[in-house]
């Protein structure tokens, strides 16, 4: 899937500075109306918060600027498939569209594990696209790691 607009790469650059600061490389943008509402990666050490996910915090930045807690019509990329804390904010925050690009078969909610939007619970679901970016986002999540087993 292309990335025609490049919001997956400003995800990207977010999730290559949250491991430059140590947090694990996630990263995220919100977009609305073709534009990026807010950015963030991983802020959970920097916070020491551990709902501070990269998803967590633009929703968070997107609707303190916008004034409002829904953000219907936005659209969120996400370099990585959000957990199930993260895929029911999308879900109460009503965004439009999900991006993400690596698959997270353990942690992920989304395609793998709990499935949060084909949950019958689940009150709002995004339209989903997956593989955004994958070979890029996998290959930082995996380096980062590889360099934390190395040290």
């Amino acid at each position: 899937m292309a990335n025609t607009d490049g919001f997956m790469d400003a995800a990207l650059a977010e999730a290559r500075d949250a491991a430059a600061r140590g947090e694990v490389p996630v990263g995220a943008v919100l977009v609305l109306d073709g534009v990026i509402i807010a950015r963030s990666g991983n802020r959970t050490r920097a916070d020491n918060d551990v709902t501070a996910h990269a998803e967590i915090a633009v929703i968070r930045d997107a609707s303190a600027a916008l004034g409002q807690e829904r953000l219907a019509g936005a659209d969120l990329y996400v370099t990585l498939e959000p957990c199930t804390m993260c895929a029911a904010a999308i879900s109460f925050a009503r965004i439009r569209r999900l991006y993400y690009g690596a698959e997270d078969p353990k942690g992920g909610a989304v395609d793998n594990g709990v499935r949060f939007f084909s949950q019958p619970t689940c009150h709002h679901a995004p339209e989903v696209y997956s593989g955004l970016g994958e070979t890029e986002a996998a290959s930082l999540l995996t380096g980062f790691f590889r360099a934390k087993r190395e040290d």
